[in-house]
């Protein structure tokens, strides 16, 4: 499965990954871990004597746009591993492995392994924000903490595939800079200045929506967990969840939260791009819960 739609896209969204990393505004570091499916590019930043954090982006994303706004200020605190999942629109290139077996939990594993870290901390968005409490649940002597940004706790697949569904189409079928935009402002909330004054962000945006396929994260799939496995997270895990995120601000999920003894916050004015539109209250929400 080809990750890109045409090579000069990948060109496209490499050059402004490049871009949007060096607008971070600290010393950080590239580096690619061989791992059964490929090769895991990661940056790290801060100093390695801190704890550890582990951060996942979300589906289609990559960790240059997603922690722009969250990483200077973590890496004050923490060790941060930021990774490019494996079929993501980062700089992680998969084998044939991935295609055929991809096991999230052994990715994970030796990601840890390399870095010779044996308990970490964890965040995650969206799609990441269920690799960091699923790897939480099955990991758990690994994992301090977890907070998990615009996460939620299905039910079912189809309760995945419909939100889903609400929330991106008809935009991503067409990707066209126009419906780029009409995209990011039915995700946020009022916040969504953070986007339209970044113009290399946007652009970036629009390069994935245009050029990156989807498809290539199928492997990726979300495993339905039963509720007495989630006993786990109680002691664990922090969800922030915004206000206007249609994809995890609904009855069913937050009823799944209050229902297993969860600890959540709502965060106000806030759509699903959590840690852009309101980055400072999440960095420290991170910060507090994790120290």
């Amino acid at each position: 499965m080809e990750r890109y739609k045409k090579p000069m896209g990948k060109q496209l969204i490499y050059e402004s990954y490049d871009r949007l990393l060096n607008s971070w505004g600290i010393e950080f570091e590239e580096r690619k871990i061989e791992t059964t499916y490929g090769q895991t590019h990661i940056i790290t930043a801060g100093d390695r004597l801190n704890p550890s954090l582990l951060l996942f982006h979300g589906t289609a994303d990559n960790s240059a746009m997603m922690w722009i706004y969250n990483v200077k200020e973590l890496a004050e605190k923490f060790y941060v591993i930021a990774v490019d999942a494996i079929g993501g629109s980062g700089k992680s290139e998969p084998n044939e492995n991935y295609d055929n077996n991809f096991d999230s939990l052994l990715w994970i594993d030796e990601i840890l392994n390399a870095f010779e870290i044996y308990e970490t901390n964890i965040a995650g968005v969206s799609y990441g924000a269920y690799l960091a409490y699923y790897y939480t649940i099955k990991r758990s002597n690994k994992v301090n903490k977890v907070v998990c940004l615009a996460g939620r706790i299905p039910s079912s697949q189809f309760e995945v595939i419909s939100k889903m569904v609400a929330a991106f189409l008809p935009e991503a079928l067409f990707p066209s800079e126009k419906n780029c935009v009409k995209l990011l402002r039915k995700l946020s909330g009022s916040n969504y200045s953070v986007f339209g004054e970044n113009e290399e962000l946007m652009k970036h945006w629009y390069y994935l929506l245009k050029y990156f396929n989807n498809k290539s994260m199928r492997q990726h799939k979300i495993v339905i967990i039963d509720n007495d496995e989630l006993t786990i997270l109680k002691d664990k895990a922090l969800f922030l969840i915004g206000e206007f995120d249609k994809l995890t601000n609904y009855p069913k999920a937050i009823a799944k939260l209050k229902e297993n003894k969860m600890y959540y916050k709502m965060i106000s004015d806030t759509g699903h791009a959590i840690n852009h539109e309101q980055a400072e209250i999440i960095n420290k929400e991170i910060i507090n819960f994790l120290v």
